[in-house]
C-alpha cells in the first residue's frame, strides 16, 4: 500500500480554496471527496464564523471534517458540535467596540456567538457570502453587548486607513489580543494566544499524527503560523504580498480563481 505523504489537509478559505466567486468550485469539491475517501482528515481554517462555514461545507459529502473559525476562536465538528472557544474577555470586546475611527472609510464589525454585528450598511460585503446566505445585523455598538464575542474587526477602504487604529489597539490592548490582516483591507482582534495554528494544535493533540504530518494552503497574513508550523505550508500566487514577504521560502501553487488547491493536491496525492 503506498504511503500517502500527509494526514490531514488544511485550507484557508477566501483567496484560497474558494474560487472567484467565494464558492467552492464543482472540481474542489470532487477532489476533497475523494481525498476524503482515501481517509485523508480535512480541515477549513478560515476567519469567516461557524455558521457560514457549515453552510458551505454541507456541500462537500464527506463524513469527517472539522472547522476552525474565527481565526481559531473556535472549533466544531462535522456534525455541529462544538469543540472548543476562546472568547475576547468582555470588558477588552466592550473597549475595542467603543474605539473612536474613521467612520468614513472604516466599518466596525463583530462576529459572536449569536451571529455578524455591523455599524453600518455595506451592501457589497454580501458578495463574499453568496454561497451561505450568512449576513450581518446593523446595530449601535454603543448598546450593543460583547458577550461571546469570537472576534472584533475593521474593514478598511484602504490600508493605509487601518495603520493608526492598529497602532492603537496595540499600544492600549499589548499582550491582552491577537490582531492580524485577513486581507489588507480588514485588521482582526481575537482573544490573547488565539490564532490557526494555536487552535490547529489543539484540535489534533489526540489524533495519531502530528502538525508536521499535515499540508496547509492560505493567503493572508493570519495564516502564517498555520503555514510555517505545518510539515508543508503552501500559499497563492495572489497570496498578500506581506505574505510572501515573510515567508518567501513557502511555495507558491497558482490562483485560488484557478481552483489552484485541489490541483495540487490531485498532484501531491496521486488522484485523477
Amino acid at each position: 500500500m503506498q504511503l500517502k505523504p500527509f494526514r490531514a489537509i488544511i485550507s484557508d478559505m477566501d483567496g484560497t480554496l474558494l474560487n472567484a466567486d467565494h464558492t467552492l468550485g464543482l472540481f474542489t469539491i470532487e477532489t476533497i471527496e475523494k481525498l476524503a475517501k482515501s481517509g485523508i482528515d480535512f480541515i477549513l481554517a478560515t476567519g469567516r464564523p461557524y455558521a457560514d462555514v457549515a453552510s458551505i461545507i454541507s456541500k462537500i459529502n464527506i463524513k469527517n471534517a472539522a472547522m476552525i473559525t474565527s481565526n481559531g476562536a473556535k472549533a466544531h465538528d462535522l456534525s455541529g458540535n462544538l469543540l472548543f472557544s476562546h472568547y475576547l474577555p468582555e470588558a477588552v470586546a466592550k473597549s475595542i467596540m467603543g474605539f473612536h475611527f474613521d467612520t468614513a472609510n472604516i466599518c466596525l464589525n463583530s462576529y459572536q456567538d449569536e451571529g455578524w454585528f455591523i455599524n453600518t450598511e455595506v451592501p457589497q460585503l454580501a458578495k463574499f457570502h453568496q454561497d451561505s446566505g450568512f449576513h450581518y445585523q446593523v446595530v449601535d455598538f454603543s448598546k450593543h453587548h460583547a458577550n461571546n464575542t469570537e472576534k472584533v474587526f475593521f474593514i478598511a477602504r484602504s490600508p493605509q486607513d487601518l495603520i493608526p487604529l492598529e497602532k492603537q489597539l496595540v499600544q492600549e490592548f499589548g499582550n491582552e489580543i491577537s490582531l492580524t490582516y485577513s486581507t489588507p483591507f480588514c485588521i482582526e482582534v481575537m482573544n490573547k494566544n488565539v490564532s490557526k495554528a494555536t487552535a490547529l494544535a489543539q484540535l489534533i493533540e489526540n489524533r495519531d499524527y502530528s502538525l508536521k504530518d499535515c499540508i496547509a494552503f492560505g493567503d493572508g497574513m493570519n495564516d502564517i503560523e498555520m503555514l510555517t508550523e505545518v510539515g508543508k505550508g503552501c500559499m497563492m500566487s495572489n497570496a498578500d504580498p506581506r505574505l510572501v514577504a515573510k515567508c518567501p521560502h513557502l511555495e507558491q501553487i497558482g490562483l485560488n480563481h484557478h481552483e489552484s488547491v485541489a490541483s495540487y493536491l490531485r498532484a501531491i496525492f496521486g488522484v485523477y
